[in-house]
């Protein structure tokens, strides 16, 4: 079954374990775009506990399809998320590993918010070593076919991942703090744990475990 969901920026954990069954991945690109959501943010564990980090979008007016979503010019944002994550990760096990060609993505200077995002996921799903096909949707359809899972805004931070029946968390060990943090980007994960990302991402997902 494939699965029809909208683009994150470096996705949640909760995302990779509602995807991780799928056969293929249709990105939706024809919503109207939604504020305030893990469409432009994600969340990082720092010395300072979760941090939430969002990618600035040119300012519009009205509604605007996602696929026409610019974002902020200039290089001063990537810097301050850099940051960021360097400060966090960097003492991380496999930091060193994958921090180069993350580095490289966030810095492409992408003017839209979907190729920037396509660009991560991409880069999160080679770090599983996942060989899932991903296309864009051509037209927003209210409907989908039987052999297609709908979750698009499924996924979103407004409410707890324990609403839903995607994650169920499987702790790993983290740079900072005594107590487990669910559910952050999945660059958390990956630096932390490096190979076995994937088959942490397998116990935590209800979707395989059924």
């Amino acid at each position: 079954m494939n699965v029809l969901i909208e683009l994150h920026y470096i996705p949640s954990l909760e995302y990779f374990s509602a995807v991780l069954p799928a056969g293929d991945l249709v990105l939706e690109t024809h919503e109207c775009f939604v504020k305030q959501t893990y469409r432009n943010r994600c969340y990082l564990n720092t010395a300072n506990g979760v941090k939430v980090i969002t990618v600035p979008l040119v300012a519009r007016h009205g509604k605007m399809l996602t696929k026409d979503i610019r974002i902020g010019t200039g290089k001063q944002w990537r810097t301050s998320h850099w940051r960021t994550i360097e400060s966090a990760y960097r003492k991380a096990p496999f930091f060193d590993y994958y921090s180069d060609e993350l580095k490289n993505i966030l810095f492409s200077d992408h003017e839209y918010l979907i190729d920037l995002n396509t660009d991560l996921l991409s880069f999160c799903l080679r770090q599983f070593r996942l060989q899932k096909n991903i296309s864009a949707s051509l037209s927003y359809q209210k409907e989908v076919g039987e052999n297609t899972l709908d979750l698009r805004s499924t996924i979103s931070d407004k409410k707890p991942f324990s609403f839903r029946n995607y994650y169920h968390p499987h702790p790993y060990h983290q740079v900072f703090g005594n107590e487990f943090a669910p559910n952050l980007s999945f660059i958390d994960l990956l630096f932390c744990e490096g190979p076995e990302a994937l088959a942490l991402i397998r116990s935590s997902s209800q979707q395989v475990n059924k």
